[in-house]
């Protein structure tokens, strides 16, 4: 495979919930279990997403409206919420692909072509006819400024991020042959190689078995816990939100939560989960998965 470089080189009020105090939440945990969640407690970052008042409208209709909430550097922030409450529509604005209705999204510090985005899988993307190398390759195509030339060490950068996910064996397959958790972490590849800041995943674990969830789970704590990587990814896995993430917003019809972990975890919707014997929120999920970014 031949790779391409450059030569050389409205005034309601806003939507946002009251702080609760985390104090109530700790009553779940053993002092183990405490210390665990310690580790995701880090101080503000730089304010780098800012949302105002926004309103978002799906098919004729609000599906978000007066919403406000920031993300800062660092964060791992996941957007819970039922089916049609608006989460992929208010990550497509993010991104710029789709139009609010009302209000703000300021960027500072950050530029669109600094995020990296794995999109839900699809059809399409199952069956699309490259190698895997060339599929990681266009994720190089945000840092650069001269069009469709790609910028010098995007092929060095391609190879860290395929060694990185463990899956350098598979450059020169077609990545229509890949296994599901094999093309996800393809496409996560992919996304690393525009992720310069941030990282937007929309239900990055739909439709794959426990140990390529697993994989992929520990990958995105350890970009984010041991990397910096600001993360912000679209679930309905609360459970897996409520272990790894650092901020949760909760977006249902007519109700939003916005604030730290702990402090969702003091709400009674929370409780269903914190209390489960079977499935502890304190424990990696799924079992380890047998992988770990850096090849840990």
């Amino acid at each position: 495979m031949n790779f391409i470089s450059s030569k050389n080189k409205k005034n309601n009020k806003t939507a946002t919930a009251k702080k609760i105090p985390p104090v109530a939440a700790w009553k779940h945990y053993s002092k183990k279990q405490g210390a665990v969640n310690e580790r995701v407690v880090r101080a503000k970052g730089e304010n780098i997403v800012e949302v105002k008042d926004l309103t978002l409208s799906y098919e004729g209709s609000n599906v978000i409206e007066n919403l406000s909430f920031n993300i800062l550097s660092g964060d791992y922030l996941c957007v819970i919420g039922e089916n049609g409450s608006g989460k992929s529509t208010l990550m497509h604005a993010i991104l710029g692909l789709k139009k609010q209705t009302d209000g703000k999204i300021i960027f500072k510090s950050l530029k669109r072509t600094q995020i990296g985005v794995l999109p839900q899988q699809n059809p399409t993307q199952n069956d699309f006819p490259a190698l895997v190398s060339e599929v990681v390759m266009s994720g190089c195509v945000n840092r650069s400024s001269r069009g469709p030339f790609l910028a010098s060490g995007s092929k060095k950068l391609v190879f860290e991020n395929l060694e990185r996910l463990g899956i350098t064996s598979l450059a020169n397959r077609p990545f229509r042959d890949l296994s599901g958790g094999q093309k996800q972490r393809v496409l996560l590849a992919r996304a690393l190689c525009s992720a310069e800041k941030m990282l937007v995943l929309d239900e990055p674990v739909s439709g794959l078995d426990p140990k390529a969830t697993a994989d992929i789970y520990s990958l995105i704590a350890d970009l984010n816990r041991k990397n910096g990587m600001t993360v912000l990814m679209v679930t309905h896995d609360i459970r897996a939100a409520l272990c790894y993430s650092t901020k949760i917003l909760r977006i249902n019809k007519g109700s939003v939560f916005f604030g730290t972990t702990e402090e969702f975890k003091a709400l009674p919707e929370a409780e269903a989960y914190i209390d489960r014997k079977d499935f502890p929120v304190d424990e990696p999920l799924y079992g380890d998965g047998g992988f770990r970014y850096g090849g840990n």
